[in-house]
């Protein structure tokens, strides 16, 4: 199968969580808070595209799949399409655009603090995700912008900490497997530099 197959097989099932609300919106299938939910639904799927795109490199550098960067992209902008309809619904459903309310919302509660500083930080990397910007930005300076998305993590993981009262469980989850992510890029970023230290001192004890 190739690479292009695959993709559009990658993006039809990233559809398939709107598929399903759409779904349960139509037969009545959401609970008795519809916004409730659909804001609950799409902040869920947001943070497990997060994790997902989060996951590439490590699941590439640690089992060999270096086919699988090439949907790194797809899955993190489809992170940003679910965060945008987890927005949407915020702004629209709940509060009609009235935006002075939505405001005041933002300064005085913790969790919607966090939880709209995670989707500011991931719109410059939505917008630069393409492969023209990344020729105009240069690597380097585009790789320096996309670590945002650690910051991201960090606040969707954290908005929904602050936001659950009772049941801490499936945040604490979501907290560890960032952590875990976290954890092996840090292990990979230190045995790189344990690598490349000797090297480094040897070229230096070579005579000039």
């Amino acid at each position: 199968m190739t690479v292009r197959r695959i993709k559009l097989w990658v993006f039809a099932a990233c559809l398939i969580p709107l598929g399903l609300l759409v779904w349960r919106g139509v037969t009545g299938g959401l609970t008795a808070n519809p916004i409730e939910d659909i804001t609950h639904r799409t902040g869920d799927w947001t943070l497990r595209f997060l994790l997902a795109a989060l996951a590439v490199t490590p699941l590439r550098k640690l089992l060999g799949w270096s086919s699988i960067a090439s949907y790194r992209r797809m899955v993190g902008l489809f992170a940003f399409f679910y965060a945008v309809l987890h927005l949407s619904t915020y702004l629209v459903l709940d509060f009609f655009f009235a935006f002075d309310l939505i405001l005041d919302d933002i300064v005085e509660r913790r969790y919607v603090t966090a939880g709209f500083t995670g989707f500011v930080l991931l719109v410059p990397l939505a917008l630069t995700s393409t492969k023209g910007m990344i020729r105009r930005l240069g690597g380097q300076r585009w790789r320096r912008l996309h670590r945002l998305v650690y910051l991201a993590a960090v606040a969707g993981v954290v908005h929904y900490l602050w936001l659950v009262k009772i049941d801490i469980g499936p945040p604490l989850v979501y907290a560890a497997v960032l952590a875990v992510l976290f954890g092996v890029r840090l292990w990979f970023f230190y045995t790189k530099s344990a690598a490349a230290a000797p090297v480094a001192a040897a070229s230096a004890s070579q005579p000039t």
